[in-house]
């Protein structure tokens, strides 16, 4: 597991949060925050509202790039959809970068439309992650308002591809773009203040694929059905036993297969997640995966009356993502530390499975943290938002940013 690299990655950082605020320059901008809470809302209910399925996102990117414009940023998309606004610096070869997906895991035509009820609003998405892009916005816009200059440059961003078979490609390629000028990344995801993500969790996803002759499920009953074979293999290998420490834990998310209710089917598929903090446990369960299936498929084919028809089956890893943890003496992770202490804001360090993951596997320092409020339901139609104290997540951005990036007279 590869561990982030420490102080030296912020030769021009290291002002604690009380000095950053007392600046005439950034008390304006957390000034900014206060007085344009209402601004901030607006746009969050915005963004929700445009669709951004995986792979999808270019409705929703356009409306931000708008937004970052508005920012006075240097803005463009590149070429996997990622939505860029460049804040420059005085050392331009030194980048920070905070960004947030911009992608949902609802699929195209669900209803977006925000709802409101009492203090809380309700769409998919609402939270995951409409906040956390909001949340970059209106951190871009307080710094231009206010006429921030910062001593490295500050990259915004609003990527593609985090959710599902995304497999962090948007991550991936601003890492790759910013090279050895990224210095450390601030991800934004979701709402929470209590947090920091300072470990990644690991995930990998595999396909598993049956196919066979198919046929009529009357003339041609007794034939190995794909279907049957998957069922059994699933049973065989939901039974599987996880360990406690390290965290393992996985899920069958999708099964397909089938025309119609009297065929038998020629094709049948699942797609199983897998999470660890630990690869070789996550070796075991692909391999305890690829054992029951293949157990189900002879024990269809046992079963089947038809000894000419063969089943058989192909595995593929549909996602990877890596794992990482930031040093203890980070100095972006003493930055966020010092930040919540400022703004009396307790908060625990935890393991999660972010956009923080690329940079974090690759040595970047990287942490993950929500844009404010609080919300629930997550991935859920019923997913929710309340946007009270959305101030202290957008402030700990804010200084935080600065804290690492360093503020220029």
């Amino acid at each position: 597991m590869a561990v982030a690299a420490a102080s030296s990655m912020f030769p021009q950082a290291g002002k604690p949060a009380e000095q950053l605020a007392a600046d005439p320059r950034v008390a304006r901008a957390l000034a900014w925050m206060d007085d344009n809470l209402a601004w901030v809302d607006e746009q969050h209910i915005r963004i929700a509202e445009i669709p951004a399925p995986t792979f999808q996102e270019t409705q929703r990117g356009a409306y931000i790039r708008k937004l970052f414009d508005q920012a006075g940023l240097k803005t463009r998309v590149d070429d996997v959809g990622n939505v860029i606004g460049e804040h420059h610096g005085a050392d331009a070869k030194s980048v920070i970068l905070v960004s947030a997906h911009m992608d949902t895991v609802f699929p195209a035509g669900t209803e977006l439309r925000v709802r409101r009820e009492a203090q809380q609003w309700y769409a998919p998405g609402i939270t995951d992650n409409s906040c956390g892009v909001a949340a970059v916005v209106a951190v871009a816009r307080a710094l231009h308002e206010a006429k921030v200059r910062t001593s490295m440059s500050i990259v915004f961003a609003a990527n593609v591809g985090e959710e599902g078979e995304g497999n962090l490609r948007g991550m991936r390629r601003l890492v790759e773009a910013y090279g050895a000028r990224l210095k450390g990344v601030i991800a934004i995801d979701g709402s929470a203040t209590d947090h920091i993500t300072t470990r990644a969790l690991g995930s990998r996803r595999i396909e598993a694929v049956i196919t066979g002759p198919g046929g009529h499920s009357w003339s041609d009953f007794g034939l190995p059905n794909p279907i049957h074979a998957l069922s059994r293999g699933v049973a065989r290998f939901v039974r599987v036993r996880v360990p406690e420490e390290p965290r393992t834990t996985f899920n069958v998310g999708r099964i397909e297969g089938g025309t119609s209710v009297n065929s038998i089917p020629a094709r049948a598929s699942i797609k199983v997640d897998m999470r660890s903090v630990s690869d070789a446990e996550m070796d075991k369960l692909e391999k305890a995966l690829r054992e029951a299936i293949q157990a189900g498929i002879e024990e269809e084919m046992a079963a089947a009356r038809s000894r000419g028809a063969k089943l058989e089956s192909k595995f593929s890893v549909i996602g990877i993502r890596p794992s990482g943890e930031i040093a203890p003496d980070s100095a972006l992770l003493a930055a966020i530390r010092d930040v919540d202490r400022f703004l009396v804001n307790r908060s625990r360090l935890e393991v999660s499975s972010t956009d923080a993951n690329v940079p974090l596997s690759l040595g970047i320092p990287a942490i993950s943290i929500g844009g404010g409020g609080r919300g629930g339901g997550g991935h859920s139609l019923g997913e929710w938002y309340a946007p009270a104290g959305r101030e202290l997540g957008l402030k700990r951005i804010l200084l935080t940013l600065l804290a690492a990036s360093g503020v220029e007279r």
